[in-house]
């Protein structure tokens, strides 16, 4: 990590993360630029600069914080001896919650990154993608999926509510209405509508 920048005062850094954040999660890589990040943080372009060498540096930084910060939350709110698909489900958006609180487009970015096409970033990349890959893997090693009824494939349904909740969170987004909670609290209801259809 970036230790010269780690000098700087928290609200400074927070300032600087989720602006590139916003940008990224909002433009993706290609389209993004640094002047979008530096008028979003309220800051030089010389400082930016001064701590990240690059677009492609501001990006690779971002993205190894957020799954340092992702696995952190993860690994803290999931219960390891869980293992009800819904119940872990919940457990996961409630650490993206938290973590959303300090950072508001950290899930977005993360969601994001996973649609990048850029060579250069992709290769950046790649050791903290698997980490984030890894942790989530682990994570759903735990569901015990032979708990579903016959003919309900709770592989597919897990897979159903990931898009859901992604398509969820874009378009709070775009709506400028996204709040942590409230969100939150959203997709506990879907959940829970799904957990009972499931048990149909």
């Amino acid at each position: 990590m970036n230790d010269k920048f780690f000098e700087l005062k928290k609200e400074k850094q927070d300032r600087m993360i989720n602006a590139s954040l916003k940008v990224f999660a909002m433009q993706g890589y290609k389209h993004a630029s640094t002047d979008d990040i530096v008028k979003e943080a309220g800051i030089s372009k010389g400082l930016l600069f001064h701590y990240f060498e690059s677009k492609l540096g501001v990006y690779e930084f971002i993205y190894e914080y957020s799954v340092r910060y992702m696995v952190l939350e993860l690994s803290t709110m999931v219960s390891k001896s869980e293992s009800n698909l819904f119940e872990v489900m919940k457990q996961i958006e409630f650490a993206r919650m938290n973590a959303m609180r300090e950072y508001p487009y950290m899930q977005q970015f993360l969601n994001r990154a996973t649609s990048e096409d850029v060579g250069e970033v992709l290769l950046a990349t790649e050791e903290k993608r698997i980490i984030l890959e890894e942790e989530y893997n682990r994570i759903k090693s735990q569901i015990r999926f032979t708990s579903f009824p016959t003919g309900v494939d709770g592989r597919k349904l897990q897979k159903m509510m990931d898009f859901t909740i992604k398509g969820l969170l874009t378009e709070r987004f775009m709506e400028n209405s996204f709040q942590p909670e409230m969100f939150y609290e959203e997709v506990v209801e879907y959940l829970d509508m799904m957990k009972a259809l499931a048990a149909k």
